[in-house]
């Protein structure tokens, strides 16, 4: 199985065709159009297996799948203490393992924007977290954490690593968390400013079934959005 996550950075009805090449079984796309809701026939057609959230019909994060798919949406609560945290989309996969796709957005909160979201999400959610994965774009890094913080890009860490659910890129890769060698966004698409802030995390099943992890090409990617794509497979 092939597991593809990327930020489109909007219009997805013009680029969807360029994700054609890695024949990818399930894409989660951040920043992405609601299908049932545009007059794109093709984004439609390509979007038949899907299931989306989002604030409006502009931009939310969507599951996308091959047709012998099975993809059902779980009702785990995005409320932490009244709060309603975003945006985090759970389905299980044919029955057979969960997925969460993961968008962090501010919420207009000035202290558990981004990171601050998982973690809230984690603490209500944690304990349905076994064979799973979690996928998407993050918005976050070590190298921002905050020493007067206990939701820091390494609490998250720490935490899915003592329910087992450990980064892929940094096993695959051995690289240590917030010195990746490999950045997953640029800044205004600009070279001089790459940063690493997607992610696929996943238990052991996944960790000790994936057989090869790439990324977009920066000089095709670059050109229809800031963030590459990355690309997992498993062992079926």
């Amino acid at each position: 199985m092939k597991i593809l996550t990327w930020n489109c950075n909007g219009a997805l009805r013009n680029k969807f065709d360029n994700l054609s090449t890695f024949n990818a079984d399930i894409i989660i796309i951040q920043e992405c159009e609601n299908p049932a809701e545009t007059k794109h026939k093709e984004y439609i057609k390509w979007a038949e297996n899907h299931l989306w959230i989002g604030d409006t019909k502009n931009k939310g994060i969507g599951i996308f799948a091959k047709k012998n798919i099975g993809l059902k949406k779980l009702n785990w609560s995005d409320n932490f203490k009244d709060h309603k945290v975003k945006h985090f989309l759970p389905c299980s996969v044919n029955g057979d393992f969960d997925l969460l796709a993961v968008w962090t957005h501010s919420n207009k909160s000035p202290t558990f924007g981004y990171i601050g979201q998982l973690w809230k999400y984690l603490q209500v959610n944690k304990s349905k977290l076994n064979k799973s994965l979690i996928i998407g774009d993050f918005n976050s890094n070590k190298i921002w954490d905050k020493w007067d913080r206990w939701w820091n890009h390494s609490d998250v860490v720490n935490e899915l690593n003592e329910i087992g659910i450990e980064s892929l890129y940094h096993n695959y890769w051995k690289e240590e968390q917030g010195i990746e060698t490999r950045p997953t966004f640029f800044l205004h698409r600009q070279l001089e400013k790459p940063y690493h802030i997607d992610y696929i995390f996943g238990s052991k099943e996944f960790i000790n079934g994936l057989i090869k992890m790439e990324f977009g090409k920066i000089n095709e990617w670059l050109k229809i959005s800031d963030h590459l794509p990355i690309i997992c497979e498993f062992e079926n």
